[in-house]
């Protein structure tokens, strides 16, 4: 697999908008201009994901809200995220890993051109259990989104192997070798500490306004990590809280830290790993710090390393239309 391609802008003085890139997901809607050198020149960010658009409306609202920079002439448009899902503008299909920087770049979904810019969005990766045999072994996972900031993140920290993180609503855990995804698997620890704390008994004994209570996250973390059934787990957060072990408060945090703790269990990083995490200032501390627990180190990146995917793929394209 060859080395995601170097910044190599063909005009350092020219400043004009060269690639629109847009992450579209399920509630939100970004954007930014890049220009030949590599730079963000502008960037919008509107709350309209995909669920807000009506059937056939994408090209109408991508026009809408990014119609005046299409009329700057860039030279490409580059979408990822859940704009390529079924529920999408158009279904794009997904890559089976082991997939990496070529594959990506190879099964582009391509639109009609908007305003005579090329418009096309970047595919997904899904993930089969090696050796399956039935049924009940064979549960694929997937991602969207995900894979254009892995391919980001790994160009910033001038690697092509390590260990990656995305938390969020579903956070990801991913394996790269020689800049190729080889693996990946999905955790539902955002979906379901919001289920618990809105619609479980455990919210009743939980502030989830509190700030972050380290010790009390620590302390879940550590017991996250432990070879118990996580239903289990789950109801010692309600047991602490009855004989006034966590106040509300602490709770939140210890509620967070199990279900971090969890993930981490079954990942399993090495001691001394250095772990690539993508996510937002809420999440990523939280991870750092849960990492630290087995001795591992944390490099953060958040949207950089989303727009550094669009920019690998923006020059792989210019290389390949040359």
């Amino acid at each position: 697999m060859p080395d995601i391609p170097p910044s190599q802008p063909r005009d350092p003085q020219d400043t004009r908008p060269r690639l629109l890139a847009i992450d579209w997901g399920t509630t939100s809607l970004r954007g930014v201009l890049i220009d030949a050198r590599g730079r963000i020149s502008a960037r919008r960010a509107l709350p309209y994901g995909i669920l807000q658009v009506a059937p056939g409306g994408f090209a109408a609202t991508f026009e809408e809200h990014f119609g005046d920079w299409l009329g700057q002439s860039p030279a490409l448009c580059l979408l990822s995220g859940m704009v390529g899902s079924r529920q999408g503008w158009h279904e794009a299909p997904y890559c089976p890993c082991p997939a990496g920087f070529e594959a990506l770049c190879r099964n582009l979904a391509w639109l009609p051109a908007v305003n005579e810019v090329p418009v096309a969005i970047v595919p997904g990766m899904s993930m089969a259990p090696a050796g399956c045999v039935n049924a009940v072994d064979c549960v694929p996972d997937v991602m969207r989104g995900e894979e254009i900031q892995i391919i980001g993140a790994l160009r910033l920290m001038r690697r092509h192997d390590g260990l990656l993180v995305l938390p969020g609503t579903h956070s990801k855990w991913a394996r790269a070798q020689n800049s190729t995804v080889t693996g990946f698997r999905t955790f539902m620890t955002g979906e379901l500490f919001a289920l618990l704390t809105r619609h479980s008994i455990l919210g009743r004994t939980l502030d989830t306004q509190a700030p972050l209570d380290e010790t009390a996250f620590v302390r879940g973390v550590q017991r996250g990590l432990r070879d118990e059934t996580l239903g289990h787990l789950l109801f010692g957060v309600r047991a602490l809280s009855l004989f006034d072990t966590l106040d509300p408060a602490q709770s939140s945090s210890y509620l967070s830290g199990l279900l971090i703790g969890q993930e981490l269990r079954d990942m399993r990083p090495a001691a001394g790993d250095t772990v690539a995490l993508i996510g937002n200032d809420a999440l990523a501390p939280r991870y750092r710090l849960a990492l630290a627990q087995m001795s591992c180190n944390a490099m953060i990146f958040g949207d950089e390393a989303t727009w550094a995917g669009h920019q690998a793929i923006y020059e792989h394209w210019l290389e390949t239309a040359a």
